[in-house]
């Protein structure tokens, strides 16, 4: 589980230098004109320093100090904390309209995942909410959404505030991992020593080895559980010098799990650098010409083209073939099955003793 640190307690008063100015005025008995006068500044600019409508420059603390034998720094240093306090009043008058914004995203299971604190106010929550996700302001939330390309399932509406949180968390997950710089070939070299591995339990462990695996080639693979309106499997991205392959684990069967996994190493590999959140189950359909061509080629890098294409011409998709099929592909049965099942082939959960379960804890 990925936390946030708290922010830092800020209090909601401010005091203004002026108010200091004037305290310190009147235990020297002297006049704001008589200041004026010492300083050699205009009355109005003394008075208007004391009401709080001008700030104290570095030039007036300095004078400030040689006349009333307070510090030049502890004048700029009121100063700095004066205007910061009333900054951030009106930061939180400006949250305090945005709430209605944050409750787009799935505050609640952020909080049950200790991802952020709900804040002893709803501005509080925001704040929370913005910080843990980098950003500014929900302006910047809106401009950046906007920008980013994902493809949704055609059988769910998926929220752009859930689906930006979840890969907020991919990030904050991967930023824990050290990779080497993307380097192609070898990430190529790993996909074919993973197809194997799918063979393999138990599948935590196995799991770790495939990250360790591509992160040496410059990929982190992480797992991230999929949060309330996201409807997403997994999302290809490029993290600086590296790639992020992101998984939700959405569908709990290994042939759903490596599926997804081999779809968004495709994107990988096409040195398109761009965020590719994509769902669904291994059956889904989609006109997508992209996702297409990268379902196809997931597909024949699983499966041996012609090897796959004779064993469908074959027509026997008895548990005993399909096993044997399987291991002749160095592959998890289960995937075999799942191929055959987005074919048409066989009817989901004929052959479903073959795929394995895949849980991790999140």
């Amino acid at each position: 589980m990925t936390t946030s640190a708290s922010p830092k307690w800020q209090p909601d008063w401010a005091v203004a230098p002026g108010e200091i100015l004037l305290e310190a005025l009147q235990d020297r008995d002297l006049t704001q004109s008589e200041l004026a006068q010492r300083l050699g500044r205009p009355l109005k600019t003394i008075n208007e320093i004391i009401k709080g409508k001008a700030a104290i420059t570095a030039d007036t603390a300095i004078q400030l100090e040689r006349t009333l034998g307070i510090s030049a720094s502890f004048w700029t240093n009121l100063e700095t904390q004066y205007r910061d306090a009333l900054a951030r009043q009106r930061a939180t008058a400006e949250l305090e309209s945005q709430t209605s914004w944050a409750d787009r995203f799935p505050i609640v299971e952020l909080v049950r995942r200790g991802l952020i604190e709900r804040g002893p106010t709803k501005a509080a929550t925001v704040e929370n909410l913005l910080s843990w996700l980098g950003l500014g302001s929900p302006a910047a939330f809106d401009r950046i959404a906007s920008s980013v390309s994902y493809r949704k399932s055609p059988a769910f509406m998926a929220s752009p505030e859930a689906v930006t949180a979840w890969l907020r968390w991919g990030e904050l997950q991967a930023s824990a991992t050290k990779a080497a710089t993307f380097d192609l070939d070898r990430f190529r070299g790993v996909l074919r020593a993973v197809r194997p591995l799918t063979r393999k339990e138990p599948f935590a462990q196995i799991f770790r080895r495939v990250q360790k695996m591509c992160a040496e080639a410059g990929v982190v693979v992480v797992l991230t559980p999929e949060l309330p309106g996201t409807h997403v499997s997994g999302a290809a991205r490029w993290v600086g010098s590296h790639a992020l392959i992101q998984l939700s684990l959405r569908h709990k069967t290994d042939d759903e799990l490596w599926f997804t996994f081999f779809h968004e190493a495709g994107h990988i590999c096409s040195g398109r650098r761009r965020y590719d959140a994509v769902d669904g189950p291994l059956g889904e359909s989609t006109v997508d010409p992209e996702e297409v061509a990268v379902d196809g080629w997931a597909r024949d890098f699983m499966l041996e083209p012609d090897a796959y294409r004779n064993f469908r011409q074959a027509g026997d998709f008895s548990v005993l073939s399909v096993r044997r099929f399987a291991e002749t592909q160095s592959i998890a049965p289960g995937i075999v099955v799942g191929f055959l099942e987005r074919d048409e082939l066989v009817t989901h959960g004929q052959l479903r003793r073959l795929k394995k379960p895949v849980n991790f804890s999140g």
